[in-house]
């Protein structure tokens, strides 16, 4: 799972990022949604780290009680949930939820994906030229805009879906939580990503 890799590029948060589809089973998504976001955050969380150090006001500062922290660790967490599977899959946890946003929607503009997966598109294209060698997408110039370039998932993609679904059945469980405190959290999470987000683009 690729959750230090320092050349990753982000983009501004336009309120677009993964989302389970009902027509999609639970299992393939899930997990992804709740990383992903958490993968985000991580990515901010020196920001966060700035602001518990000043509310502190030098007083004695504790590891337990930075939310930096306890996101960056739970980060890892995921990592070690995900890798065994991920590496029967042959995919990094980049190319993984790279695939999840176009097993969601086919056909997709490489700018279009990089906003859902707060990736530049610099950072995402070497991402879509080593999965198109491993047969899963296709990369096309959009006939009616050659500026785009538009991506779609093979019917290789597509089999190695069927595959992730299987291999991530059971791992729902492994967050000891509830349906209910699942989603409460994943919609958590996301809105303490579009904060820290915002509160970035502002300072910056």
């Amino acid at each position: 799972m690729e959750v230090n890799d320092p050349g990753s590029g982000w983009r501004t948060m336009n309120g677009r990022g993964l989302h389970a589809s009902p027509s999609r089973p639970r299992s393939i998504c899930t997990l992804a949604i709740v990383s992903h976001a958490l993968y985000a955050v991580v990515r901010l969380s020196s920001s966060e780290t700035e602001m518990n150090t000043k509310t502190k006001q030098g007083s004695d500062l504790k590891l337990s009680e930075f939310l930096c922290f306890a996101v960056y660790s739970a980060n890892l967490a995921f990592g070690k949930i995900y890798r065994p599977i991920l590496d029967e899959l042959g995919l990094t946890y980049t190319q993984y939820v790279t695939l999840v946003a176009l097993w969601e929607e086919s056909d997709q503009t490489v700018s279009g994906l990089g906003e859902k997966l707060f990736l530049e598109s610099n950072t995402l294209t070497p991402i879509l030229k080593k999965l198109e060698a491993m047969g899963y997408v296709e990369r096309a110039r959009d006939p009616a805009d050659e500026r785009q370039v538009r991506i779609q998932v093979t019917q290789g993609g597509r089999r190695l879906r069927e595959k992730a679904i299987k291999a991530l059945a059971d791992l729902n469980g492994a967050t000891g939580l509830s349906a209910k405190d699942f989603s409460r959290m994943q919609r958590e999470i996301v809105t303490l990503r579009n904060s820290l987000i915002q509160a970035a683009d502002h300072a910056g």
